[in-house]
């Protein structure tokens, strides 16, 4: 049997939290923000679209959240994206995979965190943040779980994070090369329903199809960020 540790460690990941820290904290967790730009993507975009996705990634997020209802009583988690941008990739996304938010043009990201907690009745140890920038690091202090994505341009940051206990795992991955998908078969596997999400996913099984049922009966919301606040669009 796999030893997921070593297996993730040897591809290149680190783990600031020792593992089963992290296992233990993962059942608390009923909340996924993922930060867009360099998470889903190198980060580069243009006016016009924004910055793209990849389907790997897409992918993952929607084994990740299979995998939660699967180990808790087929309820769903609560997963949104949380970006300073406008970028209307992420409206898309969130379409197509039923998320259930996308905090847009927040500038101060605890703001949008303080929002979504009084928003879904939430408390901060119950949010998983998977992240890779500056702006990102208001909400890492806060929360229970944190995912640095990797940039191997920024080494004085990922020390800084390092050395401020804001992250319990660095990507071996970067953002264009699927640092997401890593984290999701990451947790997956710590959570010990890895082989049953695929095995469940690739036979399209009567319970994969009521958990997509439920999923798709999401409707994002969409909030915007501004001068006077968060406001729903």
């Amino acid at each position: 049997m796999i030893n997921i540790e070593q297996a993730f460690v040897a591809h290149g990941g680190e783990f600031m939290t020792d593992f089963a820290t992290i296992q233990e904290k993962l059942k608390q967790i009923k909340v996924w923000i993922f930060d867009w730009d360099g998470v889903f993507n190198n980060g580069i975009k243009d006016e016009q679209s924004g910055s793209v996705f990849s389907e790997p990634d897409a992918a993952g997020s929607n084994y990740l959240r299979f995998g939660h209802w699967l180990v808790n009583e087929q309820q769903m988690p609560i997963a949104m994206i949380m970006t300073g941008a406008n970028n209307p990739a992420a409206f898309r996304f969130a379409e197509r995979e039923r998320f259930d938010a996308v905090y847009l043009k927040v500038l101060n990201k605890t703001d949008a965190l303080q929002h979504l907690e009084k928003e879904f009745g939430i408390a901060p140890a119950e949010v998983a943040f998977v992240f890779d920038d500056v702006l990102d690091l208001g909400v890492a202090a806060q929360v229970g779980l944190r995912f640095l994505v990797r940039r191997k341009a920024s080494p004085l940051f990922t020390n800084f994070v390092k050395d401020r206990n804001l992250c319990d795992y660095i990507t071996a991955n970067t953002g264009a090369e699927q640092g997401v998908r890593e984290i999701c078969e990451l947790v997956l596997g710590m959570t010990g329903v890895f082989e049953r999400v695929l095995e469940e996913r690739l036979s399209f099984s009567p319970i994969y199809k009521a958990f997509l049922k439920q999923r798709n009966l999401t409707n994002p919301i969409f909030f915007i960020g501004g001068t006077d606040g968060i406001h729903k669009q």
